[in-house]
């Protein structure tokens, strides 16, 4: 079995300081083969606050992979927006903005979604949904395929925000090209659940993070996914954060099956 951390929209810099060394400890303990975090590491993509960032994942025992979210380029600096919009990532996080991790159970390819012309909204471009389907196509049969992007491709109905713009295109290729998980942030809200959109009779299972340590939250507790992957089964839990006990604990458990993409609440 393979087990994989999903973390998002940390903002540091609008994070809660008091949530660090919870999520820090209960990520070790669960000793994952892999973190992965969909993006918006900062709230305004200042220097001190990748500084912040960086030392968070030097706490962390496994190897980490992340993307980056649009709060990840500077918002009230255009000039370096639009002319060195990734120079403070990749100084600080990776040099890499589109990576990838593989093990004998699973791939897993990061996305990079962030427009830097239009700072909100993002993007996918063919080029991007190439490398990833690239990166899947030379994995061998039987292995879960597993993207990690920041901007959902589909949200849920009670979301006022429109995904970004081609999305249902953009998902049918990268359904086609073998996706079975894809992982994501941005709203700030938890959702676990088969894609509606298909590419034939293949769908996958899409999984959005709320925020892991941003005081920025959208009615819901603090959280993170703890994923296992065995036997074709993808199993997800919600780990939310008690205020009273001061930790994060199971609030949500599902499985789905990668192959029939059948649900077992």
């Amino acid at each position: 079995m393979s087990t994989l951390i999903h973390l998002s929209d940390l903002h540091f810099g609008k994070d809660r300081p008091d949530l660090l060394e919870p999520l820090v400890e209960r990520v070790n303990v669960l000793a994952p083969d892999l973190v992965v975090i969909s993006g918006d590491l900062t709230q305004r993509a200042r220097e001190e606050q990748f500084k912040e960032a960086r030392d968070f994942i030097k706490k962390i025992n496994a190897r980490v992979l992340s993307v980056p979210g649009n709060h990840d380029v500077s918002l009230h600096r255009p000039f370096r927006r639009f002319f060195w919009p990734w120079r403070s990532y990749k100084k600080y996080i990776d040099q890499d903005l589109t990576p990838r991790f593989e093990n004998d159970e699973m791939i897993v390819v990061g996305i990079n979604s962030v427009d830097r012309f239009s700072w909100q909204t993002g993007r996918l471009t063919a080029e991007r949904i190439n490398h990833a389907c690239d990166a899947m196509d030379h994995a061998p049969d039987g292995k879960t395929r597993i993207l990690v992007v920041h901007h959902p491709l589909e949200h849920p109905a009670e979301t006022e925000k429109k995904p970004i713009p081609g999305a249902e295109e953009a998902l049918e290729r990268l359904l086609s090209c073998g996706a079975n998980l894809i992982l994501s942030g941005h709203l700030h809200t938890w959702h676990a659940g088969n894609f509606t959109v298909k590419s034939g009779k293949t769908t996958a299972v899409q999984l959005h993070a709320g925020t892991s340590l941003s005081s920025r939250v959208r009615g819901e507790a603090n959280d993170f996914n703890v994923i296992d992957i065995l036997d074709g089964r993808i199993g997800i839990e919600r780990l939310s954060f008690n205020e009273e006990t001061q930790q994060f604990e199971t609030t949500e458990a599902r499985q789905f099956n990668r192959a029939s993409d059948t649900i077992f609440e």
